[in-house]
């Protein structure tokens, strides 16, 4: 779809924001309502109750303004002065500075919000959607590094809020760019939730890829050109979750195969801003080590304390204890120190192949056993007491081998596609900021786009 430019410009006077329609003013937010930068209440989660008064809280609202399930609550009395009315506007101001949401009485339960959120009171000049749309464009973004008083947490404070000027087109006008918007980027979120979909079934895809190889053996195709029985007798294994496995091959207890063993659990070592880096449990993915994900670092003069309990070498295993739990991946570098809530094992070669035992880990079986001895209510963790409990299924070397490299191939394969999809996802966000940013700030004119 093309979109036309309005027919005269004029300088906004502001830097960040540029020429903006001839029509158009530049206002700050502050005039725009009738009450602005009202703080939320400060109560404690031991305050919270089962029931009551839904209580917002930065977490509570996702990047695209919308609320999160579930919620905390607050008695009524608390409430008092800061329950939400329909129309108003919320803005984050630490943390997750920028992010905001706009109350809708029909669509929300009664609510009141936390101090960390700055409310603002839409007058009839402001539809406070646009402002919310304001708040996902670049210009708004650009207005924000401007603002950030500080170098750790991010903070702009309500009295900042109030003073960001907001490129204004009269009441009409402002709602028919947010009929445009609506639309636009309810079309833009539904192809994003389907291209999540079909990144969620290629995951699924892979994990039974992986569970079926490691217990049952390759495609006979596969098998054939490994040089391995096609069709191999099968036999009780002895456990009901895990049904029949290949004659030829034993189901063993996982820690009596173990030649070394660290369990990093216990102090957090302290942070540096530079040094060695720290693989976190954050760093530690279904399969493979992010180092973008959690980049934190350790002092090298401290990293022979930090590794006492064992050295990582490459090949080693990877395993998380807890949030989350069961994620493994082999070391693929040996100049990190590992953090809690990571548990690092070595293989004796002669029973297991690191790579073999990675998938074998990965799979199903192995995840629905640490699932079923999993621990606590609010995160699930793996207490070290029950690790002789696990069993890992074990073909002969060849298969391991053959079966490692078969499932290297395979799920290559799958994780290029989910890369495609994820760039095809990240472009449809990219497209659906640049087109809320041309849509608020006049440089398009979407008036004749709705109907």
């Amino acid at each position: 779809m093309r979109f036309t430019a309005y027919p005269k410009y004029k300088p906004s006077g502001v830097a960040w924001l540029g020429d903006v329609p001839e029509h158009w003013e530049i206002v700050p937010l502050k005039h725009l309502c009738v009450r602005s930068a009202l703080y939320g209440a400060n109560i404690a989660g031991e305050d919270y109750v089962q029931d009551g008064v839904r209580f917002l809280r930065t977490t509570d609202i996702d990047d695209f303004g919308q609320l999160q399930p579930g919620g905390v609550f607050i008695e009524p009395e608390q409430a008092q002065g800061y329950e939400l009315s329909d129309g108003d506007l919320l803005l984050s101001r630490s943390g997750t500075i920028g992010r905001a949401f706009v109350y809708a009485a029909r669509q929300h339960p009664k609510s009141a919000y936390a101090g960390y959120l700055v409310r603002f009171v839409p007058s009839s000049r402001l539809n406070p959607n646009f402002a919310f749309y304001f708040t996902k464009g670049l210009a708004f973004r650009d207005w924000l590094d401007t603002q950030v008083i500080s170098s750790t947490i991010g903070n702009v404070n309500g009295q900042k809020y109030a003073q960001c000027p907001l490129p204004l087109a009269d009441r009409i006008e402002q709602d028919a760019i947010v009929e445009f918007l609506d639309r636009e980027a309810a079309k833009i979120d539904t192809l994003v939730s389907k291209k999540r979909t079909l990144i969620e079934r290629l995951k699924e895809k892979r994990t039974a890829l992986i569970s079926r190889t490691v217990t049952c053996g390759l495609p006979p195709d596969a098998a054939r050109a490994a040089g391995v029985d096609p069709h191999p007798k099968l036999k009780p294994s002895g456990i009901d979750w895990l049904g029949e496995v290949p004659a030829h091959w034993n189901v063993l207890p996982f820690i009596k195969y173990v030649a070394e063993r660290s369990d990093y659990r216990g102090k957090t070592p302290e942070k540096t801003e530079d040094g060695v880096f720290l693989v976190t449990a954050k760093n530690v993915r279904m399969g493979f080590i992010d180092y973008e994900s959690s980049q934190e670092y350790v002092a090298a003069d401290e990293y022979d304390e930090i590794m006492r309990r064992g050295l990582p070498k490459i090949g080693d295993i990877l395993f998380t204890t807890e949030a989350p739990l069961g994620n493994i991946a082999l070391v693929d570098r040996e100049d990190v120190a590992m953090a809690q809530r990571i548990i690092r094992f070595r293989m004796k070669p002669k029973y297991f192949i690191a790579s073999f035992a990675l998938y074998g880990m990965m799979s199903d079986h192995f995840q629905w056993q640490l699932q079923s001895l999993s621990t606590g209510s609010t995160a699930e963790g793996l207490k070290a007491s029950k690790l002789p409990i696990l069993r890992l299924v074990a073909p002969p070397a060849k298969e391991q081998h053959a079966i490692a490299s078969f499932l290297l191939a395979e799920t290559a394969k799958i994780g290029s596609m989910v890369g495609k999809v994820e760039a095809a996802i990240e472009r449809l966000q990219e497209y659906r900021t640049a087109l809320i940013t041309a849509a608020v700030t006049g440089m398009i004119d979407v008036r004749g786009a709705v109907a």
